[in-house]
């Protein structure tokens, strides 16, 4: 809750201090905290390191220096994090949330920004407005724009409103996302809502208290309250920097020992107030040392247990050096330590030139039974203190087998299952039965899923099955069992399918009947479901038998049906005479179990009769006349001839010119008739008439159009 931006002389009104800004006890369950109950004399060795509790550089009360909260190097490094640095932290602080806008967590918030000015004073440069910004690129910007550390921001946010953890916060948190224009007297200026407007408008203050420094709270030695109630004063600070007036300026109370004395939520004594607390706890938890000391960064990406063990990867690196940092572990308050040490190039574009050997990808073995606490810690190398990357805690999975069939199909004389199963308490493979009716089949689900293994990634991906076995023609229930290994539960059904061995007469499909000059074109496909053979076909053509072979490979085929393979399809023409002919498509039973299947009939019309075409244009130029178009005899393929007569003269040309869409249009003749001619004509007026010549002998010459052109004098 903060003053309105203005001149040096405005003084910001009272914080209320009765209502906590943020509650540092959601620190105990994000990636922020210390270890707290772990036994110092609990000592597990790893690698030839042990660990103990107690040598965790926890962050404590005593610590605090009223004078000196943060450092200005530190408050105003713009450059503290990059804008992809600033999402990708915002993602690893809260991985799940809600997506919609309007009750969004910050890291999937947006917002449409307006365009500010450089302020004449100095206090910030240009800000360019844009249309639905990340919350990530509005802190980023603003942070450049007004020289004030991103981190700053970020915790304020959480001080303020607690936006950074909350999963799904009010548009009202929103709007007053930095309590700035919310004095403690009087409901808050609805001038300064708005997300942008709460980040802007804070940094530009935070400017203006150091452009104008002559106030309340300045370096030197200054009176500051624990709260604002009677009887709350507090001790003279000497306030060492402009940072710490910075902040006591827009937050005006210190906390008293009692709240220095229990880093986590509020207390019930007097005069207690949390803000620069808070600020402070959060920055060093979150950032390291506010005062300069650089605390190591990092996430946990995934934490899984498995058949007695906790695996737990993601990365840490220590600011101070290039080099690996070591990761405790702690399980149930037992530490392990590590180095990360595993190369991660993705780390360098959101945070610089820090090295790449900062991963890790542990293993710690489970001691215990029931829920297991897993915190990871990164140690600190130099200045600073240790960082707690998160804490999490896991459930055992232990009992009867798990798994899923995927698919149950039948083909040639065989059943073929698929799927993954394992037994939760054991990583290696286990059998897997299969009965076909009452009759048993034993294999063993040791393939390898990558899918599996990277939902359950503390098992491997070693669990899959895939395996066929024959079976007899007809129907089946097929049963499939994971097989107890681990001894804490029994055989477990997976599921049961009804398929169906096929047997019988041929299956097969017509996919065209086509006619074309003299031809009729036949395609399909066809399978005797008693063998893999390529099985015979006849075609009727009225009364007419042509016999083939469904021998043509068909990839589709093969897939539907696995068993037979792909030489089954078949891509026939036999001759026909022009007119209307009734086709009809026979598969030819040859194993014995079926008879001969008709697959269906069709009726189709071998073209005949008269040239047909069209003339696209007849134009003339100085002494000539070019006409194009296209011609064709129904009954043939070859280019026929063209007359062409201009008034009674005769001029004869072939249709004979490429015209793929001619070929397109009427498959079966071909490109190659199209006309496109140029003769001599005396100039005047004429008439000109086109003629298809008839070739194919079951039509007559075809008058295909007349036109009347001026020819121009050369």
């Amino acid at each position: 809750m903060k003053v309105y931006g203005g001149s040096a002389r405005m003084v910001k009104q009272p914080r209320k201090w009765k209502v906590v800004a943020t509650s540092v006890a959601i620190l105990a369950s994000l990636l922020v905290g210390v270890p707290q109950t772990a036994n110092a004399a609990e000592q597990v060795p790893a690698a030839g390191k042990s660990v103990n509790a107690a040598e965790m550089k926890a962050l404590v009360g005593s610590q605090f220096d009223p004078g000196f909260i943060i450092s200005d190097r530190v408050f105003f490094d713009k450059n503290a994090m990059t804008e992809a640095g600033i999402q990708s932290w915002l993602e690893a602080k809260l991985p799940t949330c809600a997506q919609s806008n309007d009750a969004a967590c910050i890291k999937n918030y947006t917002e449409t920004t307006n365009s500010r000015d450089a302020s004449p004073a100095g206090n910030c440069a240009a800000y360019a407005g844009a249309a639905n910004e990340r919350a990530s690129t509005i802190i980023w910007k603003v942070a450049q724009a007004c020289g004030i550390n991103p981190q700053v921001i970020l915790v304020t946010l959480q001080k303020e409103q607690g936006l950074i953890t909350k999963g799904s916060p009010t548009a009202l948190e929103y709007r007053k996302a930095m309590g700035y224009g919310c004095p403690d007297t009087s409901v808050c200026d609805s001038k300064y809502y708005g997300f942008f407007n709460q980040v802007y408008s804070a940094a530009w203050q935070f400017r203006q208290y150091t452009l104008f420094p002559n106030r309340t709270y300045k370096i030197g030695n200054v009176a500051v309250r624990y709260a604002p109630a009677a009887g709350c004063e507090g001790p003279v600070v000497n306030i060492k920097n402009q940072a710490t007036a910075n902040l006591y300026n827009y937050t005006p109370y210190q906390p008293n020992a009692a709240t220095l004395a229990k880093l986590e939520g509020s207390n019930s004594a007097a005069c207690s107030s949390y803000g620069n607390r808070n600020f402070w706890v959060y920055f060093n938890n979150w950032f390291g040392s506010s005062t300069g000391a650089i605390n190591p960064v990092g996430v946990i990406d995934a934490a899984s247990v498995g058949p007695g063990v906790i695996n737990v990867s993601g990365w840490v690196f220590d600011p101070d050096s290039k080099d690996p940092t070591q990761v405790h572990v702690y399980v149930n308050g037992v530490g392990t330590a590590f180095d990360a040490n595993i190369e991660r190039p993705d780390l360098i574009p959101a945070y610089g030139d820090i090295g790449s050997r900062h991963g890790y990808s542990v293993s710690v073995p489970v001691t215990t039974s029931g829920p297991q606490s897993v915190c990871v810690y990164g140690i600190n190398t130099g200045p600073g203190a240790n960082t707690t990357l998160g804490c999490r805690t896991l459930q055992p999975m232990t009992g009867s087998p798990v798994g899923a069939v995927d698919t149950v199909t039948a083909g040639l004389g065989t059943i073929t299952v698929a799927g993954w199963a394992f037994d939760p308490d054991l990583s290696t493979p286990i059998p897997i039965h299969v009965y076909t009716d009452n009759v048993l089949t034993e294999g063993i689900a040791d393939q390898a899923r990558s899918d599996i293994g990277a939902i359950y990634p503390a098992y491997g991906a070693n669990h899959g099955f895939s395996f066929t076995y024959a079976a007899a023609p007809g129907k089946h229930s097929v049963c499939i069992y994971g097989i107890e290994m681990g001894g804490t539960g029994s055989n477990s059904l997976r599921g049961c399918r009804t398929v169906t061995v096929p047997t019988g007469s041929p299956i097969g499909a017509i996919d065209s009947v086509t006619a074309g000059p003299g031809t009729i074109s036949v395609s399909g496909w066809m399978i005797d479901p008693d063998t893999a053979t390529s099985t015979p076909v006849h075609i009727y053509s009225d009364a007419t038998l042509n016999e083939f072979v469904a021998d043509s490979p068909r990839s589709d085929i093969d897939v539907l049906y696995p068993g037979y393979g792909a030489n089954h399809g078949f891509s026939v023409s036999f001759a026909a005479t022009p007119g209307k002919h009734t086709v009809c498509v026979y598969g030819i039973e040859i194993a014995g179990t079926g008879a001969n299947a008709s697959k269906g009939c069709r009726v189709v019309t071998v073209p005949t009769g008269s040239p047909v075409g069209v003339v696209d244009s007849i134009t003339t130029g100085p002494g000539t006349i070019t006409v194009q178009g296209w011609m064709f005899d129904p009954d043939l393929t070859a280019s026929i001839p063209v007359h062409i007569y201009t008034g009674s003269v005769l001029n004869e040309f072939v249709a004979d010119s490429p015209r793929a869409d001619i070929a397109s249009i009427y498959p079966g003749y071909g490109p190659n008739h199209g006309l496109n001619v140029t003769y001599s004509a005396a100039p005047g007026e004429h008439t000109v008439c086109v003629y298809g010549i008839e070739m194919g002998g079951t039509g007559s010459n075809s008058l295909r159009g007349c036109r009347v052109v001026v020819v121009p004098a050369p």
